[in-house]
């Protein structure tokens, strides 16, 4: 995907989780969307990859793996 392409899965996405090791980022893209670098920075590897798993729940996107983060943000409550 080039970086064009990758900035499209924010179509409709309010807000963006990014799993970092145990650290999860929280941008909120309607409050104060940073800059497409950092974006595409934050959504692809260091091999420019879409990082794994990514996946949209509602206008959520998450990105990276974290049990914490899925188990909270895909629940009935989160």
């Amino acid at each position: 995907m080039t970086s064009d392409e990758v900035l499209g899965v924010l179509e409709g996405v309010s807000d963006l989780y990014v799993a970092r090791g145990k650290k999860i980022v929280h941008v909120d893209l309607n409050a104060a969307r940073p800059a497409d670098e950092d974006l595409v920075s934050l959504l692809c590897s260091r091999f420019g990859k879409l990082r794994a798993p990514t996946m949209r729940s509602g206008d959520r996107l998450l990105v990276g793996y974290n049990a914490e983060m899925f188990a909270t943000l895909l629940s009935r409550e989160g």
